[in-house]
Parts: C-alpha cells; structure tokens; sequence
C-alpha cells in the first residue's frame, strides 16, 4: 500500500525521525520517496545526516507531489503550518497528523477541501520500535487510507483503531503513560538503593521487571489480575507489598492521573 508512494514529514524532531527511520526499515520505502521539513536552518543538517532523506525548510514545495503529509508538529504549531500548506493541496493527498488534541475536523475546516483525514496518537517508545499508536479517520478517510496510516506506524511498534472520541484518552493513557512508568521504575530502583543494591543494578532489575511483565500481559492475554495472582503466594512477601500499595493507594492515584490527563488534552486546542 505504500510502495510508489512520496511520503513527507512536516516536523523532523524526534518522534519525526522515528518515524522516518521506521519506514526506511520497515515498509519499503527508500530515502528518495521520502522527505523531510524542520523549523529551523541549524536543524537541517542535523535531520540530513540522521536520515538520509531530502530536507528542508519549505513546508509548501515539501507538500507538492506528495501522497501522503504527516504532521509531526507541536498542536500550537498547527493552525499556522496548516495556513501554509493548504493553498497548494491536491484533494487526494492524505494527512496524517500526529498532534495531541487536533481533531479531523479541526485540520478539515482549515484545510477547506475534502482531503482524507487521519489522526495518529504515538508514543515515544516508538523511538525503539516498541511504540504504540491509537488511530482514527476523518469524514473523508476511506478503508485504504486507514490501512496505509495502519502501514506506517506498524514500523515502529503496534496500533489500534478507535473512535475519535476516545483519542484524548489514548493521549492520556499511552501517549502519557511512559512517564508514569519511568517514575514506577525509578521509585523501584530506589527502593532496591534502600536495600544495599548498587544503583545501575537495580535499575536494571526494576526496568528488566516492568519489561517482562508487560511481556507477560501482552503475549500471555491473561488479565492482569490473573498474573498478579500468580506471583502472590499465601503469607508470603508479595501481598505484604500489595498491601503497602493500596494503602498508599498507587492505583486510585495512576487511574486519576490518566483521567486528569485526559482532560488537559481536551483543552489543549480549541476545535
């Protein structure tokens, strides 16, 4: 679905380049069917030699002859960067935008065609391969569309298609989420420093934990609830920590942090 297809990044920084060196990769594409804009002149040689791909300054040559536009700007950025590129849009090229709290209809109405729409929420472990990406399209997206924004961020990790109703809580929940588990990370492997393990080990034994579990969830499909269970024997040392938890509530605070997230993502941007 994407071979043959000019492909430009609108917004190289580092989720930009991610992306980028996911498709070079992952989907086929060469470094002479991409390319690239940054925002600042010291910023292209930097994007040039990481890449390999065509860069630039100009938003609007950049669009022209493209199949597919992905916006990997800041959601203030937006409406200007939209203004930009707009005049000189073909109504078959596809936007993809990567910005928090933009909606379809946000990019539709300043757009004022009948461009095909998609709205991709990432993460930052798509730096690694590993992200997870929420997906869904706008009045004018169409099966095919879907499956091409499906293609590109299959290339740096997995996807899910959802109501566009539900995108400020992927925000929230997975977009954000990272940062929540780097403290859990962090908040264990002091916990292991309390207890006499040298730091660098027991990071490692904290991150290495919270890898494996996470691989447990996701390859094994058994609840969370279930796994949790299996590691706590009667009496032993696990519910006693359990216990500690509820008491200092972690999972009331986590669920409320997601939720308060949410909210800020909603009014991030007026639509």
């Amino acid at each position: 679905m994407l071979e043959d297809k000019v492909l430009t990044l609108i917004g190289a920084g580092k989720l930009g380049e991610a992306l980028v060196l996911g498709l070079l990769k992952n989907s086929g594409l060469a470094k002479d069917d991409i390319r690239a804009t940054v925002g600042h002149e010291e910023s292209v040689k930097r994007a040039v030699d990481k890449l390999g791909v065509a860069t630039g300054l100009d938003n609007k040559a950049a669009v022209d002859g493209a199949d597919i536009i992905i916006l990997a700007v800041k959601p203030q950025k937006m409406e200007s960067i939209l203004a930009q590129i707009a005049p000189v849009l073909k109504p078959e090229q596809l936007i993809i935008s990567v910005a928090a709290s933009i909606t379809t209809s946000y990019i539709q109405q300043r757009l004022k065609g009948d461009n095909p729409v998609i709205r991709a929420m990432p993460n930052t472990p798509s730096i690694m391969n590993a992200g997870m990406t929420g997906l869904c399209g706008g009045e004018h997206a169409k099966e095919i569309h879907l499956a091409q924004a499906e293609q590109i961020f299959k290339c740096v990790g997995e996807t899910v298609f959802l109501d566009e109703s539900l995108m400020d809580g992927v925000t929230a929940l997975s977009a954000s989420g990272p940062a929540y588990l780097y403290v859990v990370i962090e908040s264990l492997a002091e916990a292991g420093v309390k207890l006499g393990i040298p730091r660098d080990t027991s990071t490692l034994l904290a991150a290495q934990t919270m890898y494996g579990a996470a691989k447990m969830v996701l390859e094994s499909k058994a609840h969370p609830a279930l796994l949790k269970d299996m590691v706590t024997t009667p009496a032993g040392c696990t519910i006693d920590g359990l216990m500690e938890l509820e008491e200092g509530k972690l999972r009331v605070t986590l669920i409320k942090a997601v939720v308060t997230a949410a909210k800020r993502a909603s009014e991030l941007v007026e639509s």
